[in-house]
């Protein structure tokens, strides 16, 4: 089954919210920073088979704004992890032609953190493979609110403001609207994760956790996908005509 992914409907972009490590890592007696080591192993498998199966653009949620109220010794771990993570992967993506990008309040982030991910997204900004996106200190609130404040300072006449007017405002203005979202270990939430751009996304929920996510797992949502009917408020008629 895992091979029968119909090449002409792949998702162009994937969101993922990649939950589960701290509960992975109690499942083994260890510590919560030791599933977030290993979640980089599920990321690399994922990209990786994301750009092998054809996805454009696969964005996922590394670390949200409420994550900072967790205690600081797992934020700096966190944080600490980011920089080894890029700085290891950096070649990996150079390799496969994968853009790296990012979303949220960079501006929250440790001096360091943001000193090499901003260096490696200057490093692979001209690769044209898939456009990796890291959802970092990042809020669907916080982005629409955001975009609120940066259409009133504009002056935007609230006659002339529509669907495309606003998305040219949010973060994720450089990416289409993702098709489908998955989130792994078993929890039915969104947790303020792209809510304006998930409008009209499928929601595909798995109780792997985190770092047990392989390629054939990313296959399997691709599938479900695949096999569900869009309709975007239309009818079933209407779509097949």
């Amino acid at each position: 089954m895992i091979n029968n992914i119909n090449n002409k409907n792949i998702p162009k972009h994937i969101a993922i919210i990649m939950d589960g490590n701290g509960r992975w890592a109690q499942s083994k007696g260890k510590m919560r920073a030791f599933g977030h080591k290993n979640g980089i192993k599920a990321v690399r498998e994922t990209v990786e088979g994301a750009a092998e199966i054809g996805i454009k653009f696969l964005t996922l949620y590394a670390f949200s704004v409420e994550n900072w109220k967790r205690p600081k010794k797992e934020v700096n771990a966190l944080m600490s992890l980011l920089v080894t993570a890029i700085n290891n992967e950096m070649q990996r993506l150079i390799k496969n032609n994968i853009k790296l990008t990012v979303i949220g309040e960079t501006d929250n982030l440790p001096s360091k953190t943001k000193e090499e991910l901003m260096q490696a997204i200057n490093i692979t900004k001209n690769n044209t493979r898939m456009t990796l996106t890291l959802a970092l200190s990042y809020s669907g609130k916080w982005d629409i609110l955001n975009a609120v404040k940066k259409i009133i300072n504009d002056k935007i006449d609230p006659q002339n403001l529509d669907e495309k007017i606003f998305q040219q405002y949010l973060t994720t203005k450089n990416v289409p609207y993702p098709e489908l979202l998955i989130r792994t270990s078993g929890e039915h939430r969104v947790s303020n994760f792209l809510l304006w751009e998930i409008a009209y996304s499928e929601l595909y929920f798995t109780d792997t956790l985190w770092p047990d996510f392989s390629k054939k797992d990313l296959k399997k949502a691709i599938i479900e996908y695949q096999n569900r009917e869009r309709r975007f408020g239309k009818t079933k008629e209407q779509i097949e005509n």
